[in-house]
């Protein structure tokens, strides 16, 4: 047809590196590059469609172990997680010998993919994990007499998945693979869907975990005479297989409790560098798409935030630990609760007043909008608005409680205000990281690369002893002379950026290595039933972790590019 035949005359005349996409559907006559976007289109269509029956496949063996375990065992899920380990284990060490060292294999690079932050986090939660799994090795190996060897064989089958994957992310997150397109598709779908299951599983043994310890407590409570216990049962099932009273049992038990949230977060982070990969396969970069200075990121600009900032997490720290104190006994007391969420009460607004103020600072600027096809940033955009849906839920959850039960209690409307803040914070904060995503990057002027050559140049100079004050003096004039040189726009987003950088730090610390208040303080299960606000609690808290985690990425982004 006349339409192919204008088409075709745009392909490049050296097509030996380039390896167009061809389906079996598409085989009628069209252009070249026709024909590549329609097998693109179906090759990701097919490789969706098996993660989607992957991940029903999976989600109906765990939900069948929590509402018929007699049925479906853990251990049921165990071994059908595991055969999709090895499944994606033996596809991931096909792509490190085979796919990814052929001719041409890796023509383009994604440069905004496979962020510095990111894949620290994929080694740090991938580290933790693993001594999770270890942890569960040596718990389980200790009472081999009540468990299964797949308790065994589960976490060892799982560290050997981590560390491959840990290894394929870091070193192949940015490729943008032009040969065997469908099978790399198909691939990264089935491990993005091991990985949601990993998380879906993680997510309900946590809810089961925290649920059988609270029942323990009600259990010590009733032999202490503080309250009956409305289900004697437990006590027997919780006897059958305990941890005998060693150091090593505690230490393994201790430490699988401690690491248990960051398997979560791995899960989630694998995910999306996963994700991202699969819409980088068989993607050509042109040149305008790769940017010729690549921003990085320097504390210069920055006075208040960071002051501002590490006040936060300080004041936060000394909360966070008081309220831990407290809550390892069986009774935490009204007060640590109200100390906790005034902590809350203060900083969410603050945070969300710099974040408005960002927001409307990026709309007097007059940078352009960064238009360009950008896979990395469209996830990041999903990630921040799904993942704010957890906190979001559970603030809305709490307060219809709240408000149907005693809003005029301190305790109440102290949870209520911070349910409120906590929504304003989310989506004010959502739309300045957002919006600075967007913004074209202004490289630095002349006079500033001079400044920081220079500093630079000097800094890596030999000094003596007697010479090191006279260095900080000059080092401090600099670093103010730069400060004073930068445009007030620039300077207020970087002590914005700053400062809730530093915020979400903390705010992603306390939720995850600490005890669950929004459970504890019993408002809401007492509202809701126990079971119903665990699910609640369980499927919102690891998205609002990760929320904090990854608007820390977006919010370095907005730091370095202002």
């Amino acid at each position: 047809c006349h339409h192919c035949k204008s088409r075709s005359v745009s392909v490049p005349t050296d097509t030996s590196k380039i390896h167009y996409e061809k389906f079996w559907l598409y085989r009628h006559c069209s252009s070249v590059q026709q024909r590549d976007r329609q097998a693109q289109k179906a090759g990701q269509l097919f490789s969706g469609l098996l993660a989607m029956n992957v991940v029903f496949l999976g989600s109906a063996f765990i939900s069948s172990m929590i509402f018929n375990h007699v049925a479906i065992t853990l251990a049921d899920v165990w071994i059908l997680l595991s055969i999709l380990k090895v499944l994606c284990l033996f596809w991931i060490i096909y792509y490190l010998l085979g796919t990814s060292r052929q001719p041409h294999a890796v023509l383009y690079r994604d440069s905004h993919a496979g962020a510095i932050w990111i894949r620290g986090s994929v080694l740090l939660f991938g580290t933790c994990s693993i001594l999770l799994n270890v942890f569960q090795i040596g718990y389980s190996t200790i009472l081999i007499h009540c468990k299964s060897r797949v308790e065994i064989v589960f976490p060892s089958i799982g560290i050997l998945f981590i560390c491959t994957q840990a290894y394929f992310l870091w070193h192949h997150s940015k490729d943008c693979i032009q040969v065997q397109h469908n099978f790399t598709r198909c691939g990264l779908m089935l491990t993005i869907a091991t990985n949601l299951l990993l998380w879906l599983l993680a997510v309900t043994n946590d809810t089961l975990h925290v649920e059988i310890e609270s029942q323990l407590r009600e259990v010590e409570r009733r032999f202490a005479g503080k309250a009956p216990s409305p289900h004697p049962h437990w006590c027997n099932e919780t006897t059958l297989c305990t941890c005998p009273n060693t150091t090593i049992c505690k230490v393994f038990q201790k430490g699988y409790i401690l690491l248990y949230p960051f398997n979560t977060e791995y899960c989630l982070v694998c995910c999306s560098v996963l994700y991202v990969m699969w819409k980088n396969v068989g993607r050509r970069i042109s040149h305008h798409h790769i940017p010729h200075t690549k921003p990085k990121f320097k504390l210069q600009g920055v006075v208040f935030g960071p002051l501002l900032g590490t006040t936060a997490v300080i004041s936060g720290a000394c909360v966070f630990m008081m309220y831990q104190i407290q809550a390892t006994s069986l009774a935490p007391s009204r007060q640590v609760f109200v100390i906790y969420y005034s902590y809350y009460i203060v900083l969410l607004p603050l945070m969300s007043v710099g974040a408005v103020i960002g927001t409307i600072i990026h709309a007097l600027e007059k940078k352009e909008l960064d238009t360009l096809k950008n896979p990395t940033r469209s996830l990041d955009v999903v990630l921040l608005m799904g993942a704010a849906l957890g906190q979001i839920g559970m603030s809305y959850f709490s307060i219809v409680a709240l408000v149907a039960t005693d809003p005029r209690d301190l305790l109440n409307s102290l949870i209520l205000s911070y349910s409120i803040l906590l929504i304003f914070q989310n989506i004010s904060q959502n739309v300045f990281v957002i919006d600075g995503l967007h913004r074209r990057h202004t490289p630095p002027g002349k006079e500033e690369d001079t400044k920081e050559q220079n500093r630079e140049a000097y800094s890596q100079r030999r000094v003596s002893v007697l010479e090191l004050g006279q260095e900080i003096r000059k080092v401090s004039l600099s670093y103010i002379h730069t400060y004073s040189h930068l445009s007030w726009k620039r300077r207020v987003l970087r002590e914005i950026s700053f400062f809730l950088v530093l915020c979400n730090i903390i705010l992603w610390v306390m939720p995850t290595f600490g005890a669950h208040p929004v459970f504890e303080n019993g408002m809401e299960r007492s509202f809701y039933g126990y079971s119903t606000w665990f699910v609640i609690v369980n499927f919102g808290l690891p998205l609002g972790v990760f929320y904090r985690m990854h608007s820390v990425g977006g919010l370095l982004e907005v730091y370095v590019t202002a």
